[in-house]
């Protein structure tokens, strides 16, 4: 029933092998990279349960209930409020639980609650899915222990995280964790290239950028990327050189613009992978691991006669920067402060 999903063969098995045996638990968390289809295996679990013509419990995925369950559209909203239910589709039996902006409410959560002690309408029981489980503050949290404590037996939740460690430890003890990895890079190409239609070379491209994530590499706009990298590429090269202060700083104060600020996640990820592909090069001349194998004759120059710890220290730095903005640090501080360091 999985067979239409790529990737995560083990989590496809253990799946399988819970349904077999009738023994799937009532909280599940499948913790994984974001973008490699947790929610798509989450929804395919659910068709279990909602299949009139299941085998094995297995979903025959062809029938009117199987087709119901899909994904489900979020409606915008301006007031948090609005997101204090449990979001349906055409299935009256699988429920979805979205954070507002940064979190998981508690009244999501209370709402799933109640939604939980109610019988299935049409399914054999009713299935709902928390996606970034992580997002839960300590009110949701506790809220939630409570129905994963007794759990209805006609219900089923699956928490969906890329950050299971956020959780409360009483949580995923309570939870059966499934693990989802990247998915194979060619098993994304080849996705791109027959069912999207993208060239070979800007498959390539996206799947190496996106780390193994479907969702990154079907959303990413490479023509967006290649000109955020192409900036990106000066800071690389000023920082290997030990020059270009002033440039470094002009080109962080773009990166913090009101026109790039929704992007500045993504512009410090693209930085990330530069000077990881210029640390490759340093050390070991290795490009098989590159991502920017479109640029690698830039980057093995930028990496010429570079000891490799530097690289690796500036990475080192990029990835405390991505810590600290858990804590809300000023993103143009620490931009400034980031490039200076690369600069001295």
């Amino acid at each position: 029933m999985f067979d239409s999903l790529i990737g995560n063969t083990t989590a496809k098995a253990q799946l399988e092998r819970l349904l077999t045996a009738q023994r799937v638990p009532n909280a599940l968390l499948f913790a994984g990279p974001e973008g490699v289809g947790k929610k798509l295996f989450a929804f395919e679990l659910a068709r279990a349960f909602a299949c009139s013509q299941p085998t094995d419990l297995k979903a025959c995925g062809n029938c009117f209930a199987c087709m119901r369950v899909g994904e489900i559209a979020i409606p915008k909203a301006e007031k948090g409020e609005e997101y204090d239910r449990v979001f349906f589709g055409n299935h009256s039996d699988v429920g979805l639980v979205v954070p507002y902006k940064r979190n998981l409410r508690v009244g999501s959560i209370r709402a799933l609650e109640s939604e939980a002690n109610f019988r299935p309408y049409e399914a054999l029981a009713r299935f709902f899915i928390v996606d970034d489980a992580d997002k839960m503050n300590d009110a949701a949290a506790n809220a939630l222990l409570k129905t994963l404590e007794e759990p209805p037996l006609t219900s089923y939740i699956v928490l969906i995280t890329s950050r299971p460690d956020r959780l409360l430890q009483t949580i995923r003890s309570r939870s059966q964790m499934i693990r989802f990895s990247p998915v194979e890079l060619n098993e994304v190409e080849t996705l791109l290239t027959q069912k999207f239609t993208i060239s070979p070379s800007d498959a390539t491209l996206a799947a190496r950028v996106s780390g193994g994530s479907i969702g990154r590499a079907i959303a990413i706009d490479l023509e967006k990327f290649r000109g955020a990298r192409e900036r990106l590429l000066t800071v690389v090269d000023n920082a290997a050189r030990g020059r270009g202060v002033a440039e470094m700083l002009q080109i962080g104060e773009q990166l913090n613009d009101a026109k790039s600020k929704d992007d500045f996640e993504n512009n410090l990820a693209i930085l990330e992978n530069l000077f990881h592909d210029v640390w490759l090069a340093a050390s070991d001349g290795n490009h098989d691991g590159m991502t920017n194998l479109d640029v690698r004759q830039q980057i093995v120059g930028i990496a010429k006669g570079l000891p490799p710890a530097r690289p690796a220290a500036w990475l080192n730095e990029i990835e405390t920067m991505r810590q600290n903005f858990a804590v809300n640090i000023n993103r143009k501080i620490a931009t400034d402060a980031l490039f200076t360091k690369m600069a001295d």
